[in-house]
């Protein structure tokens, strides 16, 4: 944990209870910060209570006796309607804020000269973080890595001279950071995303930004114009950016985990950051070979049978899906769930890589109209493991040198599973099931 020293005295409003916020409350309290903790939910606030977090209603309190405002990222600061917190502490001039604006100030109270890598854009967040994490860490590097991606920042150790840490940002994370400042700030990509949240691309965009104009070296793709755009303003105005894109010509031979052109730009991203913090190309390319990727995410799944099988189950809409069916040369294709405004029409390029699809889920009839319409064979299967099952068998019988069954549903998961976690691990356990079958048979 860190302990958030540079509070010390101060009193706070916490609002959100979930794992951050409890995370931030802890936090608080460990550096001296006299803290009230709420939630809209009663049955969270009254849990956390149970464990000794210091709450109250503040739905009652004067704000005016706040010094802060710390807001879990979920919650609304400007679109669709502010937060009724938001409306009090603005009504009182009370400051608003996150926790990554909380590990920024102690950072910059404790530890200014701290390494400190944060990955924002639209998609490739994770896995950038999650390879520039192992690459720091396989170059000898003490390595703490959170945020958007899994372990909340103030429950990480504290910064240090000697320790770096690699968090991945969300656009509502660094609207809750104004201070935020870090040593690489990586800005992939940026397309349509948070709308809701922002109000306008240009609002979305703008956020994005503001990390990478506060970094010492800004990363940031070229492949969209939005990002290019960005990254001409900020060089003309002093920052010192470093350029990436998906046509980088980089040697992945080996790392199996970074197939295809976007994970060309994810790891130039961490080609970029590794060079900044002094490690070195042979390094970070050996790393790149050893990197296991992330769950569902191009998710290589190993077995000892001749197909390659593949769990992509983050691939939640098309333009997932379109990395996905980019990366192999031909694949047998398990796809379908809740389907996405839109199908999977804007696929039908990438069509002529697909031997075989395999339906599951509600988007069944839809889809298989479409692939009927464009002459891609398909059987409706309905779930997981009979697609899975029937993908293996065709793969195996078939004659291509090295045959992908490739699980990127282009679809939410919410027809049949809890999450696209609980949908991959589906995949997984019909993948391993298939396996152990044919080492007993």
């Amino acid at each position: 944990m860190t302990p958030a020293t540079a509070f010390k005295g101060r009193r706070v409003a916490v609002f959100g209870l979930g794992g951050s916020g409890r995370a931030t409350v802890k936090s608080l309290v460990a550096g001296g910060a006299e803290v009230t903790a709420f939630d809209d939910s009663s049955e969270t606030v009254a849990k956390a209570a149970a464990d000794g977090l210091p709450t109250g209603d503040l739905r009652e309190a004067d704000f005016a006796g706040f010094d802060s405002l710390v807001l879990a990222p979920g919650v609304p600061l400007t679109h669709p309607e502010p937060h009724w917190t938001v409306k009090k502490a603005k009504a009182a001039g009370v400051e608003i804020i996150g926790d990554i604006e909380i590990f920024g100030r102690e950072r910059a109270a404790i530890a200014p000269s701290a390494p400190l890598v944060a990955i924002t854009g639209t998609n490739g967040k994770s896995t950038t973080t999650a390879l520039i994490a192992h690459v720091l860490r396989e170059a000898g590097r003490d390595v703490q890595m959170g945020g958007n991606i899994g372990v909340a920042i103030l429950d990480l150790a504290p910064p240090a001279p000697d320790r770096v840490h690699v968090v991945e940002c969300s656009s509502y994370q660094i609207d809750l950071a104004p201070g935020l400042k870090p040593t690489v700030g990586v800005m992939l990509n940026l397309s349509e995303d948070h709308l809701e949240r922002h109000g306008t691309m240009a609002n979305y965009a703008a956020i994005k930004e503001r990390l990478a104009a506060a970094s010492d070296v800004a990363v940031i793709g070229r492949d969209d114009s939005i990002s290019s755009a960005m990254a001409a303003r900020l060089t003309a105005a002093g920052v010192a950016v470093v350029e990436i894109s998906e046509r980088d010509r980089l040697d992945l031979s080996g790392a199996r985990a970074l197939r295809g052109a976007h994970n060309t730009q994810n790891a130039s991203a961490a080609l970029a950051t590794a060079r900044a913090l002094g490690v070195d190309d042979a390094a970070t390319f050996a790393a790149f070979r050893s990197f296991p990727g992330l769950a569902h995410r191009m998710e290589e799944i190993p077995t000892s049978l001749r197909p390659a099988f593949i769990n992509d189950s983050k691939a939640t809409n098309a333009d997932s899906a379109e990395k996905a069916l980019a990366s192999f040369d031909r694949v047998f294709w398990i796809l379908g769930g809740k389907p996405k405004t839109g199908g999977i029409e804007a696929l039908v390029p990438f069509f002529g890589k697909v031997t075989r699809a395999y339906l599951i889920g509600e988007a069944s009839a839809a889809f298989a109209e479409t692939l009927a319409k464009h002459g891609v064979a398909f059987e409706e299967l309905g779930t997981v493991e009979r697609a899975t099952a029937a993908a293996a068998r065709d793969a195996e019988a078939s004659d291509e040198a090295e045959p992908v069954v490739l699980f990127s549903p282009a679809c939410a998961s919410f027809d049949q599973f809890r999450s696209f976690e609980h949908r991959g691990e589906a995949f997984r356990s019909a993948v391993k099931a298939l396996d152990a079958a044919r080492a007993a048979s």
